[in-house]
């Protein structure tokens, strides 16, 4: 009784202090986040002000004119935004569900070697790729990819006599074979990042229960079945609802990987609007643009909050955000 008296004056004390008392008590802590806040209100909040341009005509030259939503029905009667939109939202959800799974696949086998030192030497390969720039990555596909003869997939595909030296493929040039392209490349350059995520959450659990399942009978695919896939389960939502925050922001790497022939299944939001912005060959209207990015984020943050209020009925009402 004494001590629960004790620990209830403590925590009165600690209530009654004043905010300042407070704040200079964790001064430290209060200093180690200051330039993230400096940061995040820098990049992110003060950029909010030029919102207010997606209602104007503005070219960067001219005072800005204010329209109304006039940017917003030019936005919607333009074919080429409405390709653009969909091609977004296409390749967006494709490459997340690909890479996830991919990452997910790869983090349970890895989860299955039982040498240390060789599975962090193979965790270590997977992942080195995350580091490389899309610019560098697209210039090393455009090599390994060339419909020539010092292209290696071509030369792999006529040596092996599935190609015939007249019909080699332009990967990167072909609408056919862009997006599948595409998506190979995303899953070998990001599936080692997804990794570290999911290969944490396995090294957090109860090693128990395995030992359990094999006295059970139980296999190991049995035990990736009953307990590594549903242990995964949350973590699974956790990275897709992350990453649908950033769905429609897709630009550098379609940027660097698609060309004029490949427009019409490469062309995403960001390249519109810049394409738009600096390419259009004509004096570019700010307003435009930023109404277009204005429509973007607002599609984002519903697929968040869609897919949180679904996460929330799959883990039967416990959401994460």
């Amino acid at each position: 009784m004494k001590k629960n008296k004790n620990q209830s004056v403590t925590a009165a004390n600690k209530s009654n202090r004043s905010l300042g008392a407070r704040i200079y008590r964790y001064r430290g802590f209060y200093l180690m986040f200051l330039p993230v806040f400096v940061f995040a209100v820098i990049f992110f909040y003060l950029p909010m002000l030029g919102v207010r341009y997606a209602f104007t005509n503005y070219n960067g030259i001219k005072d800005p004119v204010f329209i109304g939503f006039d940017n917003f029905t030019k936005m919607f009667s333009m074919p080429g935004f409405w390709s653009a939109f969909t091609n977004t939202l296409e390749i967006s959800v494709i490459k997340l569900i690909l890479t996830t799974f991919a990452a997910v696949v790869v983090s349970i086998f890895l989860n299955e070697i039982f040498n240390i030192h060789f599975k962090k030497l193979v965790q270590t390969i997977i992942y080195l790729p995350h580091f490389m720039s899309w610019v560098v990555t697209a210039s090393i596909f455009s090599l390994i990819l060339a419909p020539t003869g010092h292209g290696l997939v071509n030369t792999l595909l006529v040596n092996m006599g599935i190609l015939d030296q007249s019909e080699m493929i332009y990967f990167l040039g072909n609408s056919k074979w862009w997006r599948f392209t595409y998506y190979l490349i995303n899953i070998w350059k990001e599936t080692g990042w997804q990794t570290v995520i999911f290969m944490a959450t396995l090294a957090g659990m109860n090693t128990e229960l395995y030992e359990a399942a094999s006295i059970d009978g139980a296999g190991r695919w049995g035990k990736m079945r009953y307990i590594t896939f549903p242990a995964l389960k949350n973590t699974i939502l956790t990275v897709i609802i992350l990453n649908l925050a950033k769905v429609m922001n897709l630009f550098e790497s379609a940027f660097v990987l698609q060309n004029d022939a490949v427009l019409d299944v490469s062309n995403v939001l960001e390249t519109y609007i810049y394409y738009q912005t600096f390419n259009s060959g004509a004096i570019p209207n700010y307003g435009y643009s930023t109404a277009v990015g204005l429509f973007k984020s607002l599609v984002g943050c519903v697929l968040v909050l869609v897919c949180n209020h679904w996460s929330k009925k799959v883990r039967e009402g416990r959401g994460i955000v």
